[in-house]
């Protein structure tokens, strides 16, 4: 059984007729509560991600520890319809004007700070079975990068190598990492060489495997905003002065919803290390830093305008623009106001760049004649269709 939807029955709903259509690089899942109890053995599943809301807080458990966090029930009324329903949220993308999201977990956040390897492997393969089976599975618009559990770097490629056999694109990486652990670190060369045989794409997220809360001062909701992004600039810097990404130049990496103005400042200022402190870097490398950023560094922004606006003065064109539904940073029930105000004055050609072809040079989409229809696998039935 199938449902469809047309674009032109929702025309009255969302103005199709100046409508601007891009595809979102940063969006989210919202796993269902059984994503892991359903698929795990009891002993693992007691032991995975979960959360429980109380009065005042939530409480996270992941592996036998805790943390809290206020509750927000601001942030549950601004969710969109289809945060838990996929039927409804393919019309959600149908009324915003979104192609295709890149959709990073939620809960599937909290994955990376499992330390035990066997509890680690069980719990990505389980949410990565759950996207391939019950999300990806019956829809062709939202694909969601594989989580991969990082405890032992052998399961990690493993699990790569998995997940490029069963039609993931990209692999959920945390920005932040214990020092021992370091992005930049040799380590990780199994992981680097993997992804690049298996043309995976790195997608790392802000906000993620470090505390969000690192200031409680005046301004702390502004400052706390920005300590998320800080992590995937080191990141970047740590791959292209480590020389990770010197050494495989077709390796790409993508720092999901932290802005992209920054990018090609922190290249000129890497230049400048590399330039001015040449007697104590080590590795050399092959090309400028800066050069590296703009080959292989990709992001994505929300409602940044000056992403936009340094592209062609900068020559950094791996810029990408995300909805990151269902969260309230994103822009669900204003993204066509925020488009139009962000390119209506842009050349078309960087117009055409940051909606759409950046996106496209990272990932495969369905056609737009595929696109055409919202349609929903209702079921499976025992032929398989």
């Amino acid at each position: 059984m199938m449902a469809t939807v047309s674009p032109a029955q929702l025309e009255g709903v969302s103005g199709t007729q100046d409508k601007i259509w891009a595809h979102s690089g940063d969006s989210h899942v919202m796993e269902p509560d059984d994503v892991w109890t359903a698929r795990l053995p009891k002993a693992l599943a007691d032991r995975a991600p979960r959360t429980e809301r109380g009065e005042k807080y939530e409480v996270i458990y992941v592996d036998g520890k805790q943390k809290t966090r206020h509750l927000n029930d601001f942030v549950d009324a601004m969710r969109p319809p289809g945060v838990l329903d996929l039927d409804i949220r393919l019309q959600d993308l149908e009324q915003e004007g979104v192609r295709c999201q890149l959709a990073f977990p939620s809960v599937g956040f909290w994955s990376v700070d499992i330390e035990d390897p066997e509890l680690s492997v069980a719990v990505a393969r389980g949410w990565n079975e759950w996207s391939r089976d019950d999300y990806m599975g019956r829809q062709n618009r939202i694909f969601t990068p594989a989580i991969l559990p990082l405890a032992d770097i052998a399961d990690t490629v493993r699990e790569l190598e998995w997940a490029a056999e069963n039609g993931f694109q990209s692999v959920f990486l945390p920005c932040g990492m214990p020092a021992e652990k370091d992005w930049g670190l040799d380590v990780w060369t199994p992981l680097w060489d993997a992804a690049v045989a298996n043309g995976m794409v790195l997608a790392y997220h802000i906000g993620t495997g470090t505390d969000t809360v690192v200031y409680r001062g005046p301004g702390g909701a502004v400052v706390n905003y920005m300590e998320t992004t800080y992590p995937g600039m080191r990141v970047v810097s740590h791959l292209v002065a480590g020389g990770a990404l010197d050494r495989r130049p077709d390796l790409k990496v993508l720092v999901a919803e932290g802005g992209a103005g920054w990018v090609p400042a922190i290249g000129d200022r890497m230049d400048e290390a590399y330039r001015q402190h040449g007697m104590f870097v080590r590795p050399r490398l092959d090309r400028l830093p800066s050069e590296i950023v703009r080959s292989q560094v990709y992001t994505s922004f929300q409602h940044d305008i000056s992403a936009v606006q340094v592209i062609e003065d900068t020559n950094y064109y791996n810029v990408m623009w995300g909805d990151d539904y269902p969260h309230l940073e994103g822009t669900y029930g204003h993204t066509q106001q925020t488009l139009h105000q962000i390119f209506d004055t842009v050349d078309p050609r960087i117009k055409d760049r940051v909606l759409r072809g950046t996106f496209e040079e990272l990932f495969k989409v369905p056609s737009d004649e595929d696109l055409s229809q919202v349609t929903v696998k209702a079921g499976t039935d025992s032929d398989g269709q």
